[in-house]
């Protein structure tokens, strides 16, 4: 089963879920609110409002969590491509920080690319985790129960700018920007992916693949991730990140013809939930005025 954000027609934002070309309208304001009033499934399964094509309505950042949390680090093959550059701190598992929720676009909404502040904007294809439930200080066997779907996340990063925060150990405004946090584009519930960890995971650029693996490569499970953090406590809703893979352009020796630039299109697929498409529009056509001069 699938969950959605979207809006109608008429400009209303509004919830529900898919299946058929269609999607089910549920009578609560929020996927959130869904989630904090539990059993998602048995909620979603008894839909039965207005039903709208999906070709008719527009698909929106399918939740807004309370919390997300940015896990990095924890696939295998983007550490080992981390060391053909000159970072100051290696990436490795258990790197984390809060993302923040303001960035969060949906599918087909702009990236915008602030040219002030970065030349080098690069892309970053995860699986990410939406949490089920509240709860904390539990462990791996008990995590799968924290598990309300998943959905696609590209973490949009500022590399120069993430160089400059690595001499700390600490990045987070690199990929904290406004328009950073593509996410959708929608919720499959775990019915739908019965292994979050046997999932084909492609990024495509303009339609060229730039980043091709497999969920198989973590190096921890998602359940040793769910538990690893969970002594800061999750809500119901709460979205988790599980890391990229390889094939960012910031490791890439030629790394300059990979970056992204106004007019890209960027689609970023995993097998069974579907594909996250976004264009990259320079700060100008966002906002109709020029960047600020480069600091």
């Amino acid at each position: 089963m699938k969950l959605a954000t979207f809006d109608t027609p008429t400009g209303e934002r509004r919830c529900g879920v898919v299946r058929d070309g269609g999607v089910s309208v549920l009578d609560v304001p929020d996927l959130r609110t869904l989630y904090e009033r539990g059993d998602v499934l048995a909620q979603a399964a008894a839909a039965s409002g207005e039903e709208l094509a999906l070709a008719d309505v527009t698909l929106r950042a399918p939740i807004e969590p309370k919390k997300f949390f940015h896990t990095a680090g924890n696939f295998r093959e983007h550490e080992e491509e981390s060391k053909q550059v000159d970072w100051s701190h290696k990436i490795a598992p258990w790197i984390f920080f809060f993302q923040n929720v303001d960035a969060i676009i949906g599918p087909d909404e702009p990236v915008v690319y602030p040219e002030h502040l970065t030349s080098e904007l690069d892309y970053e294809l995860e699986l990410t985790v939406v949490i089920a439930k509240s709860g904390r200080d539990f462990g791996p066997e008990e995590a799968p129960d924290y598990i309300g779907g998943y959905t696609i996340f590209n973490d949009i990063t500022a590399r120069d700018i993430q160089r400059r925060e690595m001499e700390s150990g600490v990045f987070s405004f690199c990929k904290a920007i406004h328009t950073f946090c593509p996410l959708g584009p929608w919720i499959v519930l775990p019915d739908e992916v019965p292994d979050a960890h046997n999932l084909a995971m492609e990024l495509r650029v303009n339609g060229e693949p730039f980043q091709r693996s497999h969920s198989s490569h973590m190096a921890v499970t998602i359940p040793e991730i769910i538990a690893h953090y969970s002594p800061m406590g999750y809500s119901a809703g709460d979205v988790l990140s599980t890391g990229t893979v390889s094939g960012v352009a910031g490791f890439r020796e030629d790394a300059g013809d990979y970056y992204l630039k106004p007019g890209d299109v960027i689609e970023a697929e995993i097998e069974r939930i579907g594909v996250l498409r976004n264009p990259v529009i320079s700060r100008q056509e966002a906002r109709a005025v020029p960047a600020p001069a480069v600091a």
